[in-house]
């Protein structure tokens, strides 16, 4: 499949001398791929903004939503450490396939990568590290569920595998959704909300962006 990332804008959504925080659009990778058709990416889109710019997390490809980087090694030490301590809060807003019951849930199973399959992951008991996602419906209808998802840990693909488990594929999703569930122009996947500490002041501050869906 061609590479061909949105050509929008830089989304900013906060900016001072430590910390950017970004809408990444769905479609656009994180950081640079291998090769040179995959060069076209966030993060070098901000260093041709902001030359200083440093990486502390990511976002999937096809995933939109906010985003923060560092602009001082401090500052990208700091965040970082948050994420791996699991102090920073996200939230993200999803449609799924079918209606999703109950209203509220949480999944906790553990994840590992499908070798045969990569970069596809999968529900490993066995070898998997372990994965805890929280929910709440939105809205539904007998077709589809708009739901909350917030990650307590931070595995890769971990949101879109764990609603495939409960046999609610996220619409759109290239890898996990099939047949009506993926055909849809996107994967409806949005990290609408991030809250951190600042890594200076320490104060806590909440970045939010909503789904273009």
């Amino acid at each position: 499949m061609t590479y061909e990332p949105p050509q929008t804008p830089l989304d900013i959504l906060y900016e001072d001398a430590h910390i950017i925080a970004v809408n990444k659009p769905s479609g656009l990778l994180s950081v640079p791929g291998k090769g040179d058709d995959l060069r076209d990416c966030l993060l070098s889109r901000l260093q041709a903004a902001f030359p200083d710019t440093l990486l502390v997390h990511r976002l999937d490809r096809d995933t939109s939503g906010v985003m923060v980087f560092g602009l001082t090694p401090y500052a990208q030490r700091t965040l970082s450490k948050a994420f791996e301590l699991r102090k920073a809060r996200k939230s993200y807003i999803a449609r799924v396939w079918g209606r999703l019951q109950p209203k509220t849930g949480r999944v906790d199973l553990p994840l590992g990568v499908d070798w045969p399959n990569r970069p596809r992951q999968m529900v490993d008991p066995e070898n998997g590290r372990p994965s805890v996602t929280d929910w709440r419906v939105v809205k539904d209808d007998a077709h589809e569920t708009r739901v909350r998802l917030s990650p307590r840990t931070g595995r890769s693909h971990q949101l879109r595998v764990h609603m495939l488990a409960l046999g609610h594929p996220i619409l759109g999703d290239p890898l996990y959704a099939e047949g009506a569930a993926a055909d849809y122009p996107r994967l409806m996947l949005h990290s609408e909300e991030l809250r951190i500490n600042h890594p200076e002041s320490g104060k806590g501050l909440k970045f939010r962006a909503m789904p273009e869906f």
